[in-house]
């Protein structure tokens, strides 16, 4: 029997959905918010029914019968650190959703949406590998700073994607492999999974690893605490230097990558070396986790847009290559990988956690 779901993927100023038979996308569409809409909300949770109202009318519209769903798939919000996996939306889980109990996240109401809708058809709901997925070994909380312990905030849904998809093109177990995953898109992730676990993971968004599109990823501390007190930024303009307006923004004021080769092309010699120094800081951070596995490491997998990018990906493998084969997967298939979380429960392949 097959399975269809209804995957709800909620953005701050989107609701993408999808809906699935098993693993074949019967359709998709991105449900678009203006920032009048999103600004007569006081919180986003406060967003939840006139979000459930647009997806429901949507459904409507396309003439699409809910009694036929056998599950509804939510993106996972800003919960407490948790292990990967695919996690039944509880009571306990949908009450942190709803205070946001790591922030405030347009993601906190994929859970949210996915059980009020799951609950009014009779079908279950779940959430996947959540931003705050952390199986982070306790030697790599250390960072040099007790007030700072390092945080693991990265891809986690699409590097376990990817690395599932290997394994199972491979016929052997995720749990049996070590692999380090290269996530490349607006931020840069590189984590060293070890048999089913992300030990240790550059933390995407303002922690560590290399710069990215508009991310600075590591800078040079004493530096930086030089322009915190030099009186000429507040506390916002400098995170956004670091978070926004850092990366290639800075240094060639765009975030994509297409622009950055049309400079290149066209004979730009500071975007080459730019473009080189990002393959530079990316192949490190390759390096880096090959250590944490002990050089045992049986695939390098690199995804997300940038991954599209062969002149990147041809640069990390030149840097990289000797520690092990590289494998492409480029782009991210959020939709897709939220609804392999739930068929991966319900025919039995993976325990549900519990949350």
């Amino acid at each position: 029997m097959s399975i269809k779901s209804l995957i709800i993927n909620p953005g701050s100023t989107s609701t993408k959905i999808g809906v699935f038979e098993d693993e074949t996308l019967l359709f998709e569409e991105t449900l678009r918010h203006s920032t009048e809409e999103i600004a007569q909300y006081a919180s986003i949770v406060e967003q939840k029914d006139f979000r459930k109202n647009i997806i429901l009318d949507l459904m409507k519209k396309k003439d699409f019968d809910m009694e036929s769903l056998n599950v509804i798939v939510g993106r996972g919000g800003m919960l407490k650190p948790v292990a990967g996996g695919t996690y039944p939306v509880t009571n306990d889980l949908l009450e942190d959703l709803k205070v946001g109990v790591q922030g405030q996240h347009a993601s906190n109401l994929g859970g949210i949406l996915a059980k009020e809708i799951g609950d009014s058809i009779g079908v279950p709901s779940y959430i996947v590998d959540p931003v705050v997925v952390d199986e982070l070994m306790p030697i790599a909380r250390y960072s040099g700073v007790p007030e700072f312990p390092r945080a693991s905030i990265f891809h986690a849904l699409n590097q376990k994607a990817v690395a599932k998809r290997y394994a199972g093109e491979q016929n052997v177990p995720y749990d049996s492999l070590n692999l380090i995953v290269v996530h490349m898109g607006g931020g840069v992730s590189v984590g060293a999974h070890e048999k089913g676990k992300v030990v240790d993971v550059f933390n995407a968004v303002d922690g560590d690893g290399a710069f990215s599109p508009e991310r600075a990823g590591g800078v040079p501390t004493g530096a930086l605490v030089k322009m915190c007190f030099s009186g000429k930024y507040t506390e916002k303009e400098v995170y956004k230097k670091l978070v926004g307006n850092g990366g290639f923004n800075a240094y060639l004021n765009t975030n994509d990558m297409r622009d950055v080769d049309k400079m290149v092309e066209d004979g730009d010699e500071k975007a080459a070396e730019i473009r080189e120094a990002f393959i530079l800081q990316v192949a490190k951070d390759i390096g880096s986790m090959a250590c944490v596995l002990k050089g045992k490491v049986d695939q390098i997998i690199m995804t997300g847009g940038i991954a599209y990018d062969k002149a990147v990906t041809d640069g990390l493998k030149e840097r990289a290559g000797f520690i092990a084969p590289v494998t492409v997967y480029p782009g991210e298939d959020e939709l897709l990988a939220l609804a392999q979380g739930a068929i991966r429960v319900m025919t039995g392949k993976e325990e549900a956690m519990v949350y």
